[in-house]
């Protein structure tokens, strides 16, 4: 960018004390940090609302399903980036195992633990585990970064995971629940974390399509071993309108979102986004004719909130050092 000469260059001041301009800068910079956080934003509400779609595929057979979901949204996911003239990488080297845990940790298992789960535990068990993924991500995520965990993060976290208890209260379980609720976790981390070692070169839309095939393969995989490839002609327009919104929705956009947002902000700040899924499945549940949720799940929802805001905050500009006068 080229100045004017000195000659004819207009002399300039520094902004008095208390003038509007640093906050100016302050306010373009907590602007800026929130349309950062927007897709993580969004990416979490369809997570949430995918619990409620995914109880049509109760009585489904798991592996051929997802593997048609993931399937489909890997083709949507080569169509659009495409489309949107966006290079897709092929990985190299030790990418190719940050990719397959990826989808081995956050597409497969977390779904069978999902699944399984709740066969031994309240759905609500396994939603509080995954709640607590933010903790996680505030501290390993930053050190996989290379940072140290920001103390911010780290201190709204637990309200975080807090809210979201009360919103989805606890449930009956027994150990084999309690096991596979702290499978889920371990896997809702990982989907984040083994992420972050590609993301700067793969970018969002490069381990969003890496990971979604190679889990529809491991899915397929696991469904010509352990399931008849006939059960899925017994789905009906329910299950495979709900498959649809899981590989469009849930998956290729989803997906997208989310690591748009870990890139941006990284793996510790929007960690703390999960605590938007809770919410949005309390939404959708509201929606969907499930009743008005009660005082607790109010008071989680503003408990949620306020740890969003306190961990959320970008933090101030700062302060230019005044120039002395030669």
């Amino acid at each position: 960018m080229q100045t004017p000469p000195a000659s004819t260059a207009a002399p300039t001041s520094a902004p008095p004390a208390g003038s509007a301009a640093p906050n100016a800068s302050a306010a373009s910079a907590g602007s800026a940090a929130f349309r950062d956080l927007v897709p993580g934003i969004a990416g979490m509400a369809l997570v949430g609302s995918s619990v409620t779609v995914s109880r049509a595929l109760v009585d489904a057979p798991l592996f051929a399903t997802q593997a048609v979901r993931y399937a489909a949204a890997a083709l949507l996911l080569f169509g659009l980036a495409r489309a949107a003239r966006v290079p897709v990488h092929r990985p190299r080297g030790r990418e190719w195992l940050w990719l397959a845990g990826i989808a081995a940790t956050g597409l497969v298992l977390f779904n069978v633990a999902v699944v399984r789960g709740v066969a031994h535990a309240e759905p609500a068990v396994i939603a509080v585990a995954v709640a607590s993924v933010p903790v996680l991500l505030g501290l390993l995520g930053s050190l996989l970064e290379g940072r140290r965990p920001s103390r911010r993060v780290l201190l709204a976290a637990p309200v975080v995971v807090a809210g979201a208890v009360l919103v989805e209260g606890t449930g009956r379980t027994d150990a084999a629940g309690v096991a596979w609720a702290a499978l889920a976790l371990g896997c809702e981390a990982a989907f984040t974390l083994l992420a972050v070692p590609v993301l700067r070169r793969h970018g969002a839309w490069g381990v969003s399509v890496h990971a979604v095939w190679l889990g529809a393969l491991m899915l397929a995989g696991l469904a010509a071993v352990f399931e008849s490839p006939p059960a899925l002609s017994s789905l009906g327009r329910a299950q495979w309108a709900a498959t649809g919104y899981l590989a469009v929705m849930v998956t290729a956009v989803a997906f997208l979102l989310w690591y748009r947002t870990v890139a941006a902000v990284g793996a510790g700040r929007a960690g703390l986004l999960t605590g938007i899924a809770p919410l949005a499945a309390a939404g959708a549940g509201v929606l969907t004719g499930s009743g008005i949720p009660g005082p607790a799940v109010w008071l989680g929802l503003l408990v949620v909130i306020a740890g969003l805001a306190a961990g959320l905050r970008p933090d101030r500009a700062p302060r230019s050092t005044p120039t002395l006068p030669a």
